[in-house]
């Protein structure tokens, strides 16, 4: 049994109860120092409220009286302002009375004046309108004496004129004459030839249209054995791309599959850690129920001693430890585990969308594609025999260089390659056409900016060298015309690019 302990010494106390007694006592003493502290918070908060009470009474006190200070001081300035604005207000009515009797003065001389002038212009008035009667009875007397003379010489010249028109129509009606006979007997001539080239032609015409049919026969069956062969070679060519589409289909449907698999371990495993944190939790609710168990044995009975309590702390801490390891190695193989599943699944759908972005570009190239480029989609190679058998001896050779290497693994795009380097000359060419356009542009351009400066006159034209201006069939401006008659023109450089040399700095 236990001894016995008394209650308020320290003496008597095991170290547990000491330790615990100082707790307690610890603990009362930092409740005691909280209520000081919260004490003197709430007399300090008592003490700033009414101190801001106070300092806003005052504030209010001394903001009214230096109001009334300042309403003072503002009415002895209006005051003051107001009795200078009617003095100068005063003074500038005075000043417009002189002017304005100043400008009534000035009005009366000035109708005097207008009266003087008016009657000098009626004087003017009357005298110009005397001389312009004068004037226009003379000039109708002219008038009359030369409309007399006028109309005696044209009846004279009208009579002259009717006869001439009499005879000049007798003339025109025999050369009427003459010349319809004329026109009848060329008209029979050229029909009668006109029938004789008709039949000529006739014949002619039947004969060559004979001789066409038979070289058109002759085109189409060799047209149609080429395109039986560009058939042959579309069919194979799809043959290839078919294939690769199978394997890609089966890939992607392996990877669906393991996909699959991935979660339903995620999923296993998600069950197994949900399993583990309900036995960590019975495990925990066990160890505490041991636990109480103990301390309650050991309060009873003190028949453990220090040193079992120290080992059993110690077994507790190590499977304590050995089950926080095992948890945090669990973690990181779920965290892995979910980090490259989550990987793959990115992958796969990166390449599912280039695949499909692949196919709906083949789609839309396919819809742009010419007649000629559906029945002849690759071009002839421009290697000779010699050269052709050299470059399939140097395929059939093993790879000594990575970059070899890399090139046998991609041997089967060659028709792709093929295809894109002809779309690649067919781009150089348009580009280079579209340049030689537009220097001739801005030549062009040049020459009707000259020709409009030339037209145009103002100083700055003026001042430079004039295009139009000519002396003696040469002008002062070297003009450089586009040549653009294909008899004369300079033929356009085509640009002609290996397909090693493009394969080579793609793969770069």
């Amino acid at each position: 049994m236990a001894p016995k302990r008394r209650k308020g010494s320290g003496k008597g106390m095991t170290d547990e109860e000491r330790i615990a007694y100082e707790e307690q006592k610890r603990l009362a003493d930092e409740e005691m120092r909280k209520k000081k502290e919260d004490v003197l918070a709430q007399f300090l908060k008592d003490k700033l409220a009414k101190e801001e009470k106070s300092t806003r009474y005052n504030l209010n006190k001394l903001n009214h009286q230096w109001r009334n200070i300042m309403r003072e001081a503002k009415a002895k300035e209006l005051k003051k302002d107001i009795e200078i604005l009617s003095q100068t207000f005063e003074r500038v009515i005075d000043r417009k009375d002189a002017v304005i009797k100043s400008l009534s003065k000035d009005i009366a001389e000035a109708e005097e004046q207008y009266a003087m002038a008016l009657r000098s212009h009626l004087q003017n008035v009357d005298y110009l309108s005397d001389l312009q009667k004068s004037r226009l009875e003379a000039l109708t007397r002219e008038y009359s004496v030369e409309l007399e003379i006028i109309c005696e010489e044209f009846d004279l010249e009208r009579a002259m004129l009717i006869e001439q028109h009499n005879l000049e129509m007798n003339d025109i009606a025999d050369i009427l004459f003459a010349m319809d006979q004329n026109f009848q007997e060329r008209e029979n001539e050229a029909k009668s030839e006109f029938q004789s080239m008709r039949d000529e032609i006739k014949n002619k015409n039947l004969e060559e249209k004979h001789a066409l049919r038979v070289q058109l026969e002759t085109k189409v069956d060799d047209l149609w054995q080429q395109f039986r062969q560009a058939l042959q070679n579309y069919n194979d060519t799809n043959e290839e791309r078919k294939t690769t589409f199978e394997t890609l289909k089966v890939k992607d449907e392996k990877s669906a599959k393991e996909i699959e698999l991935q979660m339903r371990k995620l999923q296993r495993i998600s069950d197994q850690i949900a399993q583990l944190k309900s036995k960590m939790a019975a495990n925990a609710k066990e160890c505490e129920e041991r636990n109480k168990a103990l301390k309650e044995e050991d309060l009873e009975d003190d028949e453990f001693t220090k040193e079992e309590r120290e080992k059993m702390q110690h077994h507790f801490h190590e499977l304590k430890a050995q089950m926080n390891q095992v948890r945090d190695s669990e973690r990181d193989k779920l965290t892995k585990l979910t980090l490259e599943s989550n990987a793959g699944i990115k992958e796969l759908k990166r390449q599912k969308e280039k695949g499909e972005l692949i196919m709906r570009l083949a789609e839309m190239c396919r819809k742009l594609e010419t007649e000629e480029e559906k029945v002849l989609p690759f071009y002839a190679s421009s290697l000779t025999k010699e050269e052709q058998e050299d470059v399939e001896a140097a395929v059939l050779e093993p790879p000594s260089q990575p970059l070899a290497e890399v090139m046998h693994e991609y041997q089967s795009l060659d028709n792709f390659w093929k295809r894109y380097n002809k779309v690649l000359l067919d781009k150089l060419a348009l580009d280079k056409e579209k340049q030689t356009m537009a220097q001739e542009n801005h030549q062009l351009r040049t020459l009707l900016k000259q020709y409009l400066d030339g037209i145009s006159v103002n100083d700055e034209i003026l001042s430079q060298v004039n295009p139009l201006f000519v002396v003696n069939n040469k002008t002062n401006v070297k003009l450089n015309v586009p040549v653009m008659d294909p008899r004369v023109q300079r033929p356009v450089p085509q640009t002609v690019v290996e397909a090693a040399h493009v394969i080579k700095h793609t793969l770069r």
